[in-house]
């Protein structure tokens, strides 16, 4: 079934349940080979990329329906999201829309709120739904066009991550849970776009008292066998909610 067909059946069962004029756009990021990577979806019979969204139902609260529709698109639990913007640009999606009907639930002008969400690569499994043939991870630095205002909403989301990283610690959600210090730096260094000082690092990150130092150094490999950390939930959480005490 076509696209448009598939949005003209959905179209009286969306008026009835979900709230008007409000949709949800999520740009989900995930660490893995070293490369910061976020995903993307390609609707039927489309050229052009999309980030995941949906509608909040008429008895959801805002942030539970965004926790349901990357659910929905990853079966991913517990995901970190953090509200970013609302874009609300005239005729956002009026041209994507331009042949349908003008009664159609989705032609309708909707503002959208942004979440990003954190999440750990391995726990997710990309869900092709019977609007979209494709569900992917895309590097950040090799992003196909994207549909509508998506692209805005993604590089919106990406300068919200690295200004956040002033005063939030992030990495519980983007990598396993034993790391070495190597390893974290390099997802600071990839968020950021900038090579930072090792030492440096390792004072700040140590300074921030969110990390247990691990008994057991990593096995194998030729050269020293490197430190290993996790995060101490209690105080990643503290530190989520009070802020750090100097930025990048």
């Amino acid at each position: 079934m076509s696209l448009k067909k598939l949005f003209e059946e959905r179209s009286d069962i969306a008026w009835k349940a979900n709230m008007p004029s409000v949709s949800i756009d999520c740009v989900v990021f995930g660490f893995h080979d070293s490369s910061l990577k976020v995903l993307l979806v390609r609707l039927k019979d489309q050229p052009l990329w999309s980030l995941p969204g949906g509608y909040m139902g008429k008895k959801e609260e805002l942030k539970d329906a965004a926790a349901r529709i990357l659910n929905e698109r990853t079966g991913a639990e517990n995901i970190y999201l953090q509200q970013f913007k609302v874009f609300s640009k005239l005729n956002r999606s009026e041209d994507f829309f331009k042949d349908y009907d003008d009664t159609l639930w989705h032609k309708q002008r909707f503002l959208t709120v942004g979440f990003y969400a954190l999440v750990n690569y391995t726990d997710v499994e990309p869900v092709i739904d019977e609007l979209s043939d494709a569900c992917e991870w895309v590097d950040i630095n090799t992003l196909p066009e994207m549909m509508m205002d998506h692209r805005e909403i993604f590089d919106k989301a990406l300068v919200t991550l690295r200004r956040q990283l002033n005063y939030k610690p992030i990495g519980y959600s983007l990598l396993p849970e034993e790391f070495t210090m190597p390893e974290l730096q390099k997802l600071y260094e990839i968020i950021l776009d900038k090579k930072l000082n090792r030492g440096n690092f390792y004072r700040k990150m140590t300074g921030y008292d969110i990390l247990d130092k691990l008994d057991e150094p990593r096995k194998g490999g030729a050269h020293k066998a490197p430190n290993l950390y996790r995060f101490n939930l209690d105080k990643y959480k503290a530190a989520l909610k009070d802020g750090l005490k100097e930025g990048w």
